[in-house]
């Protein structure tokens, strides 16, 4: 529901980079040929078409090709990190998700961007109706991500992007190798989160298999015991950072992001 360079949000924090360090080149990634379409792929474009579009702009972008930071707001958290897992070239040197769903989220849409948009009371519907159908899969974007605790088979065995790179389906070493490549991987949850069901998906945690009700932290999931990800390593060896923020969904204030983010990009 947002686009690269939208002035109260995306180009707002493009600007507040911009303002803070003084030199920096910060690409605002765009998918479409303009800002209606980029904003409607947020919904309607396959995650994994949209994963191999950014892979190009990074590699066709010659002041990335050192390396660069990639900082992803809610949906695209997860997104960036496909993006770390397949595309290790340029290399992604740290990865701040902020408010990003890595485990996926269930149940409704709550507070859907553009709230008086009937998309929204269609995506509700066909979310409830067929999240692991073929079609829905491939052309709802917020089905991609979709994981129902009470339906972990279905999940598996069909989810088109969540359940491959969080590696659900077998292991994939490549993705394992590239994402352990980070330096840090930065995580920040709000603690008053009324949009993302459960907030905890955010620190990479989840409802515990087969219920809805009680959550276990990333270091209870048989994703971290397994470390199909490498994200046990990767912890061991301090590269997870764990950050909390009062508020609810992608709320949060400029000396926060100053005093919290900016340092990671520095």
């Amino acid at each position: 529901g947002d686009s690269c360079c939208n002035p109260v949000s995306m180009g707002f924090i493009q600007k507040l980079v911009e303002k803070k360090i003084p030199g920096i080149y910060v690409l605002s990634l765009k998918i479409g040929s303009n800002l209606i379409q980029d904003m409607e792929n947020s919904f309607f474009m396959n995650v994994n078409d949209q994963v191999r579009e950014v892979c190009s702009q990074l590699a066709a972008d010659p002041r990335l090709k050192g390396g660069y930071n990639a900082m992803g707001f809610s949906q695209g958290g997860q997104f960036l990190r496909a993006v770390a897992q397949r595309c290790p070239s340029p290399p992604m040197l740290n990865l701040i998700s902020i408010g990003g769903q890595h485990q996926g989220r269930v149940y409704g849409f709550p507070r859907c961007p553009g709230e008086s948009s009937h998309i929204c009371d269609w995506i509700r519907k066909t979310l409830d109706l067929g999240a692991y159908t073929k079609s829905v899969q491939e052309h709802l974007v917020q089905a991609e991500y979709w994981h129902d605790p009470l339906k972990e088979e279905d999940y598996r065995k069909n989810s088109i992007f969540l359940a491959d790179i969080n590696q659900e389906r077998g292991i994939n070493e490549t993705y394992k190798k590239n994402l352990m490549a980070l330096k840090k991987f930065v995580m920040v949850k709000f603690l008053n989160d009324t949009m993302v069901d459960p907030p905890i998906s955010e620190w990479f945690g989840f409802y515990k298999s087969g219920q809805a009700k009680e959550t276990i932290p990333l270091q209870e999931t048989s994703l971290y015991k397994e470390d199909r990800l490498g994200l046990q390593e990767m912890d061991k060896a301090g590269k997870l950072v764990f950050l909390g923020v009062k508020g609810d969904h992608l709320h949060f204030s400029e000396e926060w992001f100053d005093s919290t983010i900016l340092p990671f990009l520095q």
